[in-house]
């Protein structure tokens, strides 16, 4: 067995391709070693993934998951997956990094993740070399769906939207500011999905030149704080996760053609093409794609 996952805080992807050549697609509750214990993660582990196969010992767990930035957060993430995958190889490590051997895989490049929050790293070929601080959405996660969402969402009640766009907004918050401020603040949500989730909302709308250049400008900003402070930067080719980057993709290029720099990849998900690298680097063999997520 080995078995790849892209996790979250809410839920988990998993992919798992049996020793019979079987390939299996599991989705788990999330967790985040932050907010989780070990015994939390080991029972959404036990219940909802190990019951659905049959092998349970040996083959090789790389989980990617939010949260699993440094050591100790790591740590008990691998031990509630040993404690039910046991005589199995187990590796955890973060997000980013399960972004750059899907996009990069060997190859150096510049890695960024753009969905709800926002980060990025230069990745040498095997490991991280750099890594801007991403500083989270109250002071930073420029580029996200959250910052875009915010500053749509601003220019609504500032009076700087163009008034053909007032009805997306008018639907989703028919009490104005309230609904706005009650659901951030008192609504049991987490802000930063909630904020952006108004991207999403727009997405009929991306063509729009309003739309557009909010999006352009907040995909500049990222360029510029982040990528750009990369050694050879403009050299490189910078590769993409995540929603936001993905369905935003064009006006992505526009931004990062007008900084001469070079696209690359831009994956909705990683999970396919990191089950694809594990295979490569562990038996030597790699799955057809299901489809191409990326240009």
């Amino acid at each position: 067995m080995l078995a790849v996952c892209d996790g979250g805080s809410t839920k988990a992807d998993w992919k798992i391709r049996m020793e019979d050549g079987k390939l299996m697609n599991i989705t788990t509750s999330g967790f985040n070693p932050n907010y989780h214990t070990v015994e939390q993660i080991r029972h959404v582990v036990q219940q909802e993934l190990a019951v659905k196969l049959k092998a349970t010992a040996g083959g090789s767990v790389f989980y990617y998951g939010a949260g699993c930035w440094d050591p100790d957060r790591r740590k008990v993430v691998a031990e509630a997956l040993g404690a039910v995958f046991q005589q199995t190889k187990i590796e955890v490590s973060h997000d980013l990094m399960a972004a750059a051997r899907a996009t990069c895989g060997n190859e150096p490049g510049i890695v960024c993740i753009l969905g709800t929050g926002s980060n990025s790293m230069l990745y040498d070929g095997e490991k991280e070399a750099d890594h801007v601080d991403n500083l989270g959405f109250l002071l930073g996660d420029e580029g996200s769906g959250a910052l875009i969402g915010k500053k749509l969402l601003q220019a609504y009640f500032y009076r700087e939207m163009p008034e053909e766009l007032h009805p997306v907004i008018r639907q989703a918050c028919p009490n104005g500011r309230k609904d706005v401020i009650d659901t951030i603040y008192h609504g049991g949500v987490v802000p930063a999905a909630y904020l952006a989730s108004f991207v999403k909302l727009f997405a009929g709308h991306f063509g729009h030149p309003f739309v557009r250049k909010v999006i352009r400008d907040c995909f500049l900003e990222f360029l510029n704080r982040h990528v750009c402070k990369y050694e050879n930067h403009e050299q490189l080719h910078v590769h993409f996760a995540g929603s936001v980057a993905f369905y935003c993709r064009d006006i992505l290029k526009e931004a990062m053609d007008e900084l001469n720099l070079h696209l690359g990849k831009v994956l909705h998900k990683p999970i396919l093409p990191l089950l694809n690298y594990h295979l490569k680097a562990e038996k030597g063999i790699q799955l057809d794609p299901e489809q191409k997520e990326f240009e």
